[in-house]
């Protein structure tokens, strides 16, 4: 995936725009004071009047407490703003998403960083890679995976599979499904995987899962936009049939097998290599080996995605010849082995019978992928560029 950069210029509203809890509506009206006051007939025979002191106590408290709660207002009414970092159509990225996807990376970035610049020791997020730091890298890295895999949630939101893209409910949710796992280990019941998820396995987990869901779903009916027809498949076949019918394509060969003399010279293996490439075939070759077995044989490819070891090899090695071509020598213990194909043949039916659903997958697959794109492409992305420049290396080493 792509690294994205963060968008320069991005706006967001100042913490001040949002209205004042004791703002009141327009045309309302406060009654006065001495319309609240009692009347002459209602007042108590004997006056007790506080002292000049406790009036300013009383007032002194009722600042206090009054700035308490404006405080207090204040900071729970930000404290949202001030975790997000970046959003996606209006669902907010915090803080802590960022980071969780930017420790998820490290590792791979690093590795990357590495290969790419030859690095060695210890990566310094603060140090520069190319035209960036190792660090807004690894967070160009983190953005990427969190646009496609936020839209993914939002996708899946809007088909009804889970209630919450936020990343506050995806933790709620991993500590439920530990609970209830260790309530059932606890009781003696069968647990299938882990016992306990970090939140790192309950990420892919959990992702792979809905992603799955969203394929059938999106392609069960006729206007899906994954649908995926049977001439699709056909076509798609029809496209690229060598790579779709390697189960179904049978070679006819040959086989030659030519002992290593015991007291063989160092050069025995290229000399021989020297006569097979001048020999018009294989079967030029055998009379002149001392102890050289020719046969010839049939494959039908069936074996090629079992466990047969032998199946597996020789398909690999009749797979890329053309026809009347010599393979590369074989060594054995003890002799060296060449293969000549004579010929291939490809039973179309058997072959697009094996391996349709294969293809209806892999086109299911591409669509996904082409699918969730146009999303992200489509997404109004914000990124609060001050919120990002925030985070430094020790944030991604905790």
């Amino acid at each position: 995936m792509k690294e994205t950069l963060p968008r320069q210029g991005t706006s967001r509203k100042p913490a001040n725009s949002r209205k004042p809890t004791n703002s009141r509506k327009p045309g309302t009206s406060r009654k006065s004071s001495a319309s609240r006051r009692p009347s002459a007939s209602h007042r108590p025979s004997v006056s007790h009047r506080p002292s000049r002191r406790a009036v300013v106590l009383i007032a002194g408290a009722g600042l206090a407490l009054a700035a308490l709660v404006v405080t207090g207002v204040t900071v729970l009414g930000n404290s949202e703003s001030d975790s997000r970092v970046a959003s996606l159509d209006g669902h907010p990225v915090t803080r802590d998403e960022l980071l969780f996807h930017m420790r998820r990376l490290a590792p791979t970035v690093r590795n990357e960083l590495r290969n790419e610049y030859d690095l060695r020791g210890t990566i310094d997020w603060n140090a520069k890679a190319g035209d960036r730091t190792a660090l807004q890298r690894l967070e160009g890295r983190a953005l990427d995976e969190i646009w496609r895999d936020k839209s993914t949630l939002v996708l899946a939101e809007e088909q009804g599979l889970v209630d919450s893209v936020d990343h506050a409910d995806f933790l709620a949710e991993l500590a439920r499904e530990n609970e209830s796992r260790a309530k059932a280990v606890a009781a003696g019941r069968t647990v299938y995987g882990v016992t306990e998820f970090s939140p790192d396995e309950y990420y892919t987990h959990r992702l792979t899962e809905l992603t799955t869901s969203l394929k059938k779903r999106l392609g069960a009916n006729a206007d899906g936009p994954l649908r995926v027809t049977d001439a699709d498949v056909r076509h798609a076949f029809d496209s690229d049939r060598d790579a779709w019918s390697a189960n179904a394509t049978t070679y006819t060969y040959a086989k030659l097998v030519v002992p290593v003399p015991a007291d063989a010279a160092e050069d025995y293996a290229a000399g021989l290599q020297r006569r097979v490439a001048a020999a018009k075939g294989l079967a030029d070759v055998a009379p002149e080996e001392p102890g050289a077995r020719l046969t010839t044989d049939t494959y039908d490819g069936s074996g090629s995605t079992g466990l047969n070891t032998h199946d597996q090899d020789l398909m690999a090695v009749l797979g890329k010849l053309r026809t009347g071509e010599v393979s590369a020598p074989v060594t054995g213990t003890g002799q060296i082995t060449y293969y000549e194909l004579d010929g291939r043949s490809v039973d179309e039916d058997k072959a697009f019978a094996a391996y349709s659903q294969r293809i209806r997958q892999s086109l299911v697959e591409e669509k996904f992928d082409q699918y969730l794109q146009r999303r992200v492409d489509d997404s109004d992305i914000d990124v609060d560029v001050s919120a990002l420049g925030a985070i430094n290396a020790e944030d991604v080493q905790q």
